[in-house]
């Protein structure tokens, strides 16, 4: 027997775990799932514009070589410049780092940095990755409330009582993947504070930072502070639908003069993997700087706006479940009220959603959150996709319900 190494203890990636294994499976035995489990933009229709597209084909001949490790200085100067025009100050070409998507990028700034017993501060809910990176990297995970009341908005107050000696960084995904959250400039300066206080890294993934809906705006945390060191990610992935390019981008700012030995390490470790998907950061420029697509989509009569409002209506027609509305992402976190569908866990209520009504959610434990009483439904489908799966979900509770009042 070849066991896996003890390594892998506490780390998962539940939006293709044991449920997605078995979704796979009742398709393999000829049933059609209902898949809102993961924000993959392409299998819904979402084509990466055709100008990056474009930018992949006219580069190929060129990008058939090895590259810097760090990045092309084409898409490293692009990105600088982006930020630089955002607000952040003191970046270069330099304070840039190009990886295989943000994924990549969190592994690589995390195990440059962490020694064993190590703490991170991460949001609960969060993007199971980050959890499991810390873990793989030696370090220890620790969950501070977002609270569902206030838009689920970090605890400020919750976040210093979790601080220690050992506390190395603090992470903040912004806009919220699952919550669809969006941070006010309030919230941000105490996050800023707290790491002033205790030297704390900021580490804010902003792969949505483009999509968001009514009055949301953006604010890169690095942009309010050059007095903390921050590292700010973000790539093709979401905003700009190309998921499979695998390009992401990594922004040091800050207190970067402190941070040399960290940064000589980060290029230590891009060396080892010699260099990021080539063809694909000939894209990066013409991404930051050409027409943004994903404006459009995202105005009330965009096709992510209205599938929002359709999901976010569906869910909190059914009694027993509720949502906040997102303001950014393409994600909802529903919550199930146990008073009225007292369920076993939300892996079995998610369980139960895929094999009696073929559809595909990933429950909230997934996402490291501490009370097993909710979902996360992605909106990428058609309206009347949602529609449909959402409906099937509210069968399932209301057996629920059924059930305890028998």
């Amino acid at each position: 027997m070849i066991s896996r190494s003890s390594n892998l203890n506490g780390v998962n990636y539940e939006i293709r775990g044991p449920i997605y294994e078995q979704a796979v499976a009742l398709e393999k035995a000829g049933h059609s799932i209902i898949k809102l489990h993961i924000g993959n933009p392409a299998p819904f229709g979402f084509n990466t514009p055709a100008h990056i597209q474009q930018a992949l084909i006219d580069n190929l001949a060129k990008a058939q070589g090895y590259a810097a490790s760090n990045g092309i200085l084409e898409a490293r100067a692009a990105v600088a410049k982006h930020y630089t025009q955002r607000g952040i100050q003191g970046i270069t070409e330099d304070t840039v780092f190009i990886g295989n998507g943000v994924s990549d990028l969190i592994m690589l700034s995390l195990q440059a940095l962490l020694e064993r017993g190590d703490e991170i501060l991460l949001p609960m809910p969060d993007y199971p990755l980050w959890t499991s990176a810390v873990r793989l990297c030696g370090g220890n995970a620790v969950h501070y409330v977002c609270d569902e009341q206030a838009d689920w908005m970090p605890d400020l107050e919750d976040i210093r009582k979790k601080i220690t000696p050992k506390t190395r960084g603090l992470v903040i995904i912004n806009p919220n993947n699952p919550t669809g959250a969006v941070y006010t400039r309030e919230t941000l300066e105490g996050l800023l504070q707290i790491a002033r206080e205790h030297n704390l890294i900021i580490f804010s993934d902003e792969i949505y930072d483009r999509i968001l809906y009514d009055d949301a705006k953006h604010i890169s945390i690095a942009s309010l502070a050059d007095d903390v060191l921050c590292l700010t990610m973000s790539g093709l992935t979401k905003n700009y639908f190309g998921a499979g390019f695998r390009a992401g981008w990594l922004v040091l700012s800050g207190k970067t003069k402190e941070a040399q030995d960290y940064m000589e390490g980060l290029m230590l470790l891009a060396t080892m993997r010699v260099c990021s998907s080539v063809p694909a950061q000939y894209c990066i420029k013409p991404a930051l700087e050409g027409y943004q697509h994903i404006d459009d989509l995202v105005l009330p009569t965009g096709r992510l706006y209205q599938q929002r409002d359709a999901a976010v209506q569906a869910i909190n027609a059914i009694p027993g479940l509720s949502c906040v509305t997102p303001k950014g992402a393409f994600y909802l976190f529903a919550k199930i009220d146990t008073t009225i569908c007292p369920i076993e866990s939300d892996k079995q209520f998610v369980m139960s959603v895929l094999k009696d009504e073929k559809v595909l959610v990933v429950q909230g434990s997934g996402f490291n959150y501490h009370t097993s009483d909710h979902f996360r439904v992605v909106f990428l489908p058609t309206v009347d996709q949602l529609t449909e799966g959402i409906s099937r979900i509210g069968k399932v509770a209301e057996r629920v319900a059924m059930t305890e009042k028998v």
